[in-house]
């Protein structure tokens, strides 16, 4: 990895770095906030999933969560939300499509498939990468995330419930066959094949006998102008309820979906990862 940013923040450090991706086939861009506690030896990390338009760098201004995290000793991981580069296909007329979209899956169909594995790359090539090179605790991490994050950390840790100690969302896309907008962006990504489409969405492999690791945090605001639309919520509830998956959904009064949201609860669920990733 080469370092492009160092800057002190509550006695440790974020870092920016850029790196050659295998699994994305072009170069990426993270973020990487390590605690002081990380001069000592490895820490757990949380991995921060962003949504949709975003890159590394909206948490790590907006959410406050270096705060917490260096108070907690815990790593914050922040990647892209897609890959990029001037040969990475795109829909520069679409802000739910291509760059800042890639929605956590693994294309299958063209163009998408050379560039698009946006879940391997979280799951797999990531941690081994920052595992090998930053002290960053092998196999000890937790996972979040926003509106699309959100849906990518819940599919991440349904399909790999091994690899993470907990997992929390903030306002996600829990359903998205069920959502004609997103049903079309997956469609893009995936083909036809609705059977393709159910492994990317956490109310259906609830419903297809997968578990969570522990119990999961959402989040999600009342005044979310995407919760009716978008969201659904209470249908992963409904399923986790109907399989004996047990879920926290907190309906926050008043919220919408900006980071003033995540700002105001992000120092609760990186406590919860916090204890889990401690036992």
């Amino acid at each position: 990895m080469q370092q492009i940013e160092h800057i002190k923040e509550f006695g440790g450090w974020l870092n920016r770095y850029r790196h050659r991706s295998a699994a994305c086939n072009c170069d990426m861009t993270l973020s990487v906030y390590l605690p002081p506690a990380a001069a000592e030896g490895p820490v757990p990390a949380v991995y921060y999933l962003s949504g949709l338009t975003c890159t590394d760098d909206n948490v790590r201004v907006k959410a406050g969560a270096q705060r917490y995290a260096a108070e907690l000793g815990l790593a914050l991981v922040m990647p892209d939300t897609s890959p990029r580069g001037d040969d990475v296909p795109d829909e520069p007329d679409r802000s739910d499509l291509g760059k800042g979209a890639g929605f956590y899956v693994n294309a299958t169909q063209p163009p998408w498939d050379r560039h698009y594995r946006m879940l391997d790359y979280v799951t797999d090539e990531l941690p081994a990468l920052l595992e090998a090179q930053l002290p960053v605790a092998a196999g000890v991490k937790s996972i979040t995330g926003h509106s699309m994050g959100g849906h990518g950390a819940l599919v991440a840790a349904l399909r790999r419930p091994e690899l993470y100690r907990s997992v929390s969302a903030f306002a996600p896309i829990c359903n998205p066959v069920a959502v004609g907008w997103s049903e079309r962006c997956l469609e893009a990504y995936l083909g036809d094949d609705r059977g393709a489409w159910i492994r990317y969405d956490a109310t259906e492999l609830i419903r297809a006998g997968k578990h969570f690791p522990g119990t999961p945090l959402i989040d999600q605001g009342t005044e979310d102008e995407f919760l009716a639309g978008q969201l659904q919520p209470q249908a992963l509830e409904a399923a986790c309820r109907a399989h004996g998956q047990a879920l926290v959904l907190r309906m926050q009064p008043g919220y919408d979906h900006s980071y003033h949201f995540i700002a105001t609860f992000i120092g609760e669920h990186l406590a919860y990862h916090a204890a889990a990733l401690a036992d």
